[in-house]
């Protein structure tokens, strides 16, 4: 169900890539591929949060 749902947002097949994958390696890396740019995204919301949130001249 998360794997159709991230290949709607990213409009790319990946369960057709999956079932014609050659092996396991590459099953593994379609997984890494898929996931990565949300991860980077999640990483950098909250790395530009934590920087929001500790600014200096926002204190009274």
């Amino acid at each position: 169900m998360l794997i159709t749902f991230i290949a709607f947002l990213q409009q790319v097949n990946v369960e057709e890539k999956i079932k014609n994958a050659p092996d396991n390696g590459y099953q593994i890396g379609v997984a890494i591929g898929t996931y990565l740019p949300f991860v980077l995204l999640a990483l950098l919301a909250y790395f530009v949060y934590y920087k929001a949130k500790n600014r200096k001249d926002l204190e009274d």
